[in-house]
């Protein structure tokens, strides 16, 4: 089967066998251009494209907006219809999860996780247990799809190096051939990195939020990783931001550093409050890109 403008919705792998080496991008939905985007770079590659749309209940925490989270289907289907995809597969819980939700989570948490998802200081220590319903959704969808390439968004840059690294120590037999493509951050004309939980910004939040890149950017004039990570928490903090991370990292380990003599990745999550309501918002770019 090939890409066309017939997009087919599926819900169980059985729907789609006949979809081989194709190209995958994993969402949970509320659909924007930045999934666009990836799914553009989908594809580009030449290969069927098949995008899931999943709310993945493993990777939230006990405290986090599972039930608030956005779910746009119908939007959804529209946009990868418009951008071509070959299927779009959307299942239920049942699907993904036979066992159940509760046995589900305990099998994540068995599950080792590559030590670029635990580093100290980051996504592992905020949200316990979040990277172990990643890597456990992920390598199902993978199992479902057997896709050839998959794209993953560098915006959620532990997220890329998670999944790159699951793929790397796995059998050699499980996602044969599997390739990995990250895609650059798309932003929105303020700077502030698309993603779905944006559209939680009442409009008067906008100026407080674009202190999340003003805060990177800011960082790029740093000699030191040190004083970028100073810089970028005086500059949140000045937006009225609660910090959960704001440092400076070696651009695959995670690990962090003391100068930039290799490439480095500014990483940000933080949380922007209000009576009634907060959005956190994660973002990252490339600390070496201004060296």
């Amino acid at each position: 089967m090939h890409a066309s403008s017939t997009l087919r919705v599926a819900h169980s792998p059985e729907e789609f066998r006949d979809l081989t080496q194709c190209a995958f991008v994993p969402t949970m939905g509320a659909l924007h251009e930045g999934h666009a985007a990836l799914l553009r770079r989908a594809k580009a590659t030449g290969l069927p494209v098949c995008v899931s749309i999943y709310v993945n209940p493993t990777q939230f925490g006990p405290n986090e907006d599972l039930n608030r989270y956005p779910r746009t289907l119908d939007d959804d289907l529209a946009l990868a219809a418009r951008e071509g995809v070959a299927v779009a597969y959307v299942p239920s819980t049942d699907v993904i999860y036979p066992e159940g939700i509760e046995a589900a989570n305990r099998l994540a948490l068995t599950l080792p996780l590559p030590d670029v998802a635990t580093r100290p200081g980051l996504e592992d220590r905020c949200r316990p247990g979040h990277f172990a319903g990643v890597q456990l959704v992920v390598a199902r969808l993978f199992d479902a799809v057997r896709p050839r390439v998959a794209i993953f968004g560098e915006k959620d840059w532990q997220q890329l190096k998670l999944v790159q690294a699951m793929v790397t120590a796995a059998e050699s037999d499980r996602w044969p051939g599997l390739e990995i493509l990250p895609l650059a951050t798309v932003r929105e004309p303020d700077g502030l990195a698309l993603s779905s939980r944006n559209r939680y910004l009442r409009p008067e939040d906008r100026e407080q939020a674009r202190g999340v890149p003003r805060a990177i950017q800011l960082a790029h004039s740093a000699q030191r990783p040190s004083t970028a990570e100073r810089l970028m928490r005086e500059t949140l903090e000045a937006h009225g931001f609660e910090i959960d991370y704001a440092v400076v990292r070696d651009a695959e380990t995670l690990l962090p550093v003391d100068g930039f003599e290799r490439p480095t990745r500014a990483l940000i999550a933080a949380h922007l409050k209000w009576d009634g309501g907060s959005v956190r918002l994660i973002d990252n770019a490339a600390m070496t890109l201004w060296r």
